[in-house]
């Protein structure tokens, strides 16, 4: 792995982040990547999407939403997507992107960074709790709302 970098998502990127594969059973805890990409368009000034390049490959991709207004509050600092190639998960792209995503959070006068995740075998939950998240509530449909403070 050479030296990773975020880029923000662009028309030389999206093709690539529409491809990124899945290890099996992870496909039902994560929405098309296009419903992610779609966040920008409906919430331009609010939404924070980048790619996660490690040299010209596309690795992983991150989508954010930053809003002090919104309702509930669980959606003002929020990470709504990160997907990392199959290939490429456990070599520290998530948490590369994360870190990236908890700067941006801090530069923006946030004091915690949440995440809203459905539990279950194969799902998320292992990750975000080794990057340190931690379990605060759940939202109405019983997805796990968990944050990190700084």
């Amino acid at each position: 792995m050479t030296e990773l970098r975020l880029v923000e998502l662009s028309a030389d990127t999206i093709v690539q982040v529409n491809t990124l594969s899945l290890k099996p059973g992870q496909e039902q805890f994560l929405a098309p990547v296009s419903y992610g990409i779609a966040a920008s368009v409906v919430n331009p000034k609010t939404t924070w999407q980048r790619v996660v390049l490690d040299g010209s490959e596309v690795v992983g991709f991150v989508s954010a939403n930053f809003d002090p207004e919104a309702a509930p509050d669980y959606f003002r600092s929020v990470l709504w997507r990160i997907n990392v190639d199959a290939d490429e998960q456990r070599r520290g792209v998530g948490r590369f992107a994360v870190e990236a995503l908890l700067s941006e959070a801090q530069r923006r006068d946030f004091d915690h960074l949440d995440v809203i995740y459905e539990a279950g075998e194969g799902g998320p939950e292992a990750f975000f709790h080794r990057v340190g998240f931690s379990p605060v509530g759940e939202t109405e449909y019983g997805e796990i709302i968990a944050e990190i403070r700084f």
